[in-house]
């Protein structure tokens, strides 16, 4: 049930998620609001409750009405959890102010996207379009491919991973756009997704160095496995940039769009990859 799920989730994020209304960080801000304290035990204590909850909801829903209550709600975490939405229409509204030489507008669109890490003060043109695109590949790995991840190793209990996974995503965001980088730091929400994000950033960087034309990417991945200090976006965006050397990094239309495209091809692999490994465990 989780190929079919993941197909019929990604085909509903692309055709209508186009704003915030399915998205969880949209749906969680409620809740981060009322957090007065930040640290460590209150941020695994918010996951796990919300991993608990849904946990408690499947089984309730197992074996009701030929498991039909159960399959929609599956689509519905999956759509919650999974697929960009909003983040999306920075995107476009980017592209936009850039093509027609909106410096201010293209500047906003362009800080929400890099949120999470930002860009170094003082950087020149080239290197901000290709923190740009490196803010655009964690973008598609964050939202896409380590939900699609932990939904599958989830197994059964998918919903319930790919919830946690989620909604430690949403804390970071909500955190990052509205506290202070201290209380960030004291809500350990970042050193939590290192670690969660240590084994799909690999497999996702394997990806990268095999789709793309950089012929020092793949080395850079095997230096990447004995690698426990680096953040997983620096090990995740290198081993990408290493697939866009031969792409411009000077135009500040085509260079977003060549990230976008490269990770494109990184999710289609991917989905192409689970579904054939799902095959193949089906006829074994």
């Amino acid at each position: 049930m989780t190929l079919f799920t993941t197909l019929l989730v990604l085909i509903a994020e692309r055709l209508f998620k186009l704003g915030e209304h399915w998205q969880l960080d949209h749906r969680l801000e409620v809740l981060f609001r009322r957090i007065k304290n930040y640290s460590f035990i209150v941020t695994v204590l918010m996951t796990v409750i919300a991993m608990a909850i849904v946990y408690v909801l499947q089984r309730a829903l197992l074996g009701v009405l030929f498991n039909v209550p159960l399959l929609v709600m599956w689509i519905l975490i999956g759509l919650l959890c999974i697929g960009a939405g909003k983040v999306r229409l920075h995107y476009h509204a980017y592209l936009k102010a850039a093509s027609r030489n909106d410096a201010h507008a293209r500047d906003a669109m362009a800080t929400e996207l890099t949120l999470i890490h930002g860009v170094p003060p003082g950087c020149d043109e080239r290197e901000f379009l290709r923190e740009l695109q490196n803010a655009l590949l964690w973008i598609n790995y964050r939202y896409y491919l380590a939900p699609l991840f932990w939904f599958v190793v989830g197994g059964p209990f998918g919903p319930a991973t790919l919830m946690g996974y989620a909604f430690l995503r949403a804390w970071q965001s909500w955190l990052a756009r509205y506290q202070t980088p201290r209380d960030r730091q004291q809500s350990a929400v970042d050193a939590i997704l290192h670690v969660l994000d240590w084994v799909p950033v690999r497999l996702v960087g394997v990806v990268y160095a095999l789709i793309g034309h950089g012929e020092k990417a793949l080395p850079a991945w095997f230096a990447s496995l004995g690698d426990r200090h680096t953040s997983q976006y620096q090990v995740l965006t290198r081993l990408a940039q290493f697939s866009l050397a031969r792409e411009t990094h000077v135009d500040k239309v085509e260079t977003p769009k060549a990230a976008v495209s490269m990770a494109k091809k990184a999710s289609y692999a991917v989905v192409v990859i689970m579904a054939l490994l799902t095959i193949y465990g089906a006829l074994v």
